[in-house]
């Protein structure tokens, strides 16, 4: 069962199989909870709502109708139930108190000025790469593309595509140390 794809475990579960809905629990409630967490930023929300989300899954597994991946419909109900649960919360109102302990994480100037210097010397240096490299790393870094992915896209084998990133990044180490860029973000 553990072999079995997404799509056929959502049929078992659309049939009532228990161990179906066991299985792809323990594939997705992590990714699932996590992408809750950074939406609500309260552990005890993002429990609750990835508990809703495979409950959603349990009652609505017969209406799943492939037109996305597994993940992507169980991050979508993630999603929306996060937002139903921020807007109930945003409703019930703050007391001064805890609006007084939330902490601003935005940037002050001086380091958004320091990114945007960053990017652009960062930028910089993957222009000088030669274009199979910046290829490879625009897919897989700015696209999400997966090796496999990036192999198909560009007609390759998989292992070439590794070289060449392998190769990229460390063309591209080199370049930014030479611009006087560490790695770490300001």
């Amino acid at each position: 069962m553990h072999t079995e794809s997404d799509e056929e475990l959502v049929k078992r579960i659309a049939g009532g199989d228990r161990l179906a809905m066991k299985v792809l629990f323990s594939r997705h409630q992590t990714r699932v909870y996590r992408f809750a967490l950074r939406l609500l930023r309260d552990e005890t929300m993002a429990e609750d709502v990835t508990g809703d989300v495979f409950m959603d899954l349990w009652r609505q597994a017969d209406r799943f109708e492939a037109r996305s991946s597994v993940t992507t419909w169980l991050l979508t109900i993630a999603r929306n139930k996060s937002y139903s649960a921020l807007r109930k919360r945003r409703d019930a109102g703050l007391d001064d108190d805890f609006a007084a302990s939330i902490e601003d994480e935005a940037d002050d100037p001086e380091v958004v000025l320091q990114k945007q210097d960053k990017g652009l010397a960062i930028r910089a240096c993957l222009s000088k790469l030669s274009r199979d490299h910046a290829e490879v790393i625009d897919l897989v870094y700015y696209h999400e593309s997966s090796v496999e992915e990036v192999a198909r896209i560009v007609g390759i084998p998989e292992n070439t595509v590794k070289t060449r990133l392998f190769h990229a990044r460390k063309k591209l180490g080199e370049l930014l140390k030479a611009a006087g860029i560490d790695r770490g973000w300001p």
